[in-house]
């Protein structure tokens, strides 16, 4: 195995512990106080928010919302899917573009092969991402018809479950987003891998956290 390989190899089992340490931290950590992220605050209201929308008979009012909701997350599957065939369009030109790749690279020169492996795994990420949004879109459709019927026929325990499902799903359609960018660097060189992976886990941080948490904190 090469250097160049073995450096890319080195960064990217680096990188994905990274983010695998991060994620065992917050799960952790929401076990002890269900309250901690954002996440879980958004979960117990959209389960409040169902329970009201169905009790008061809303149903207009709640297929507004959520028409916002999957208007935002079509948004983001078209962006995905525009991406995607970015992405394609650059692998197909590599022999041109790895050219002005080599330049900007402050590691040197750059493996064609590696290269068309990384951009491989950034398609991988958006098309996960795309069905992460459309999974979320369809739940979302369905809850708009669910939730205008009466509590006596649907529970809203199981209407608020499928919101909850969905607002996961749209939750790992932005991870993957975020994950996009160390993603990108890469193309640049392993080192920029880390570097990016570390400030992308500092940035989750306080997103993830809950704004009532961070305000303690502050």
């Amino acid at each position: 195995m090469t250097i160049p390989y073995l450096s890319d190899l080195l960064a990217a089992a680096g990188s994905v512990a990274i983010v695998y340490a991060y994620h065992t931290f917050l799960r952790l950590r929401v076990q002890r106080d269900p309250g901690y992220t954002i996440q879980a605050v958004l979960n117990q209201g959209r389960t409040a928010w169902v329970e009201r929308m169905m009790a008061e008979g809303q149903g207009i009012l709640a297929v507004q919302t959520l028409r916002n909701a999957i208007m935002a997350a079509t948004f983001f599957a078209s962006t995905a899917i525009a991406l995607i065939v970015g992405i394609l369009t650059l692998s197909t030109q590599s022999d041109k573009v790895i050219v002005a790749w080599h330049t900007l690279s402050p590691v040197g020169t750059i493996d064609e092969h590696l290269w068309l492996l990384k951009l491989l795994l950034l398609l991988v990420d958006m098309l996960s991402a795309f069905v992460f949004f459309s999974q979320a879109i369809r739940l979302m459709s369905h809850i708009g018809v669910m939730i205008s019927v009466p509590p006596t026929t649907i529970r809203p325990t199981y209407v608020a479950a499928l919101l909850i499902q969905a607002g996961r799903y749209h939750t790992r359609g932005m991870r993957c987003y975020y994950y996009a960018a160390p993603l990108l660097f890469w193309l640049f060189g392993p080192l920029l891998l880390v570097v990016s992976t570390c400030v992308l886990v500092g940035a989750l941080y306080y997103l993830d956290k809950s704004p009532a948490r961070a305000a303690h904190a502050a």
